[in-house]
């Protein structure tokens, strides 16, 4: 497991981040116990799958795995701090809202989305992340 800090732009209005990488010998430890599925991401730069995990002493990981292309086995496993976790599922929560919301006003402009916010803050993880080897 290697830490890594992510950097966004100002206009992203987002602190540094501090993400871990995963080997598989990490995920399969962190994953001992029970896992749960939460929401999953198609974007431009992969497939991301958002979940949390219990390990066999019962502390918690919130996860994300990403998938290239037509990859079946996971790329990248990227563990983060329970406060940025809550900051995509915000976004990804708030897009459902926020897409109701804006059909016939999307029509007119192009409106930038919670979701979109979400995928371009996983382009800045996804980045600084392939110079990290577990």
């Amino acid at each position: 497991m290697r830490e890594f800090t992510v950097k966004f732009h100002l206009e992203d209005d987002m602190e540094e981040m501090k993400v871990q990488k995963l080997s598989p010998d990490d995920f399969e430890r962190v994953t001992e116990g029970e896992t749960r599925h939460l929401f999953d991401l198609d974007t431009n730069i992969g497939f991301f799958v958002f979940f949390d995990a219990e390990d066999s002493d019962g502390n918690m990981s919130y996860l994300s795995l990403r998938y290239e292309e037509d990859e079946e086995d996971p790329s990248e496993c990227y563990r983060f701090e329970l406060k940025d976790f809550y900051e995509f599922i915000a976004l990804y929560l708030n897009d459902l809202e926020f897409g109701d919301e804006v059909m016939a006003e999307q029509e007119e402009e192009e409106i930038y989305s919670p979701i979109q916010h979400l995928a371009h803050l996983l382009f800045h993880v996804a980045e600084e992340g392939k110079t990290v080897e577990v």
